[in-house]
């Protein structure tokens, strides 16, 4: 998949935000709509990791 040259991403390797074409794939989370989102990326996935273990929790107690 290539990237999107007006997205925003993440970079694991580099902990920088990339505009457009930058690292590989896989070492980036994205593609965000604005720079402001990608630079949040990390607080991003922690939360959104936290409400799906949450929801893993629910349903295994029901």
């Amino acid at each position: 998949m290539a990237s999107d040259p007006n997205a925003w991403y993440y970079c694991l390797t580099h902990q920088t935000v990339e505009h457009g074409v930058g690292c590989r794939g896989g070492d980036r989370m994205g593609p965000y709509p604005d720079e402001a989102t990608a630079q949040h990326a990390l607080d991003l996935a922690r939360q959104r990791t936290r409400t799906e273990d949450e929801a893993d929790t629910d349903w295994d107690e029901r």
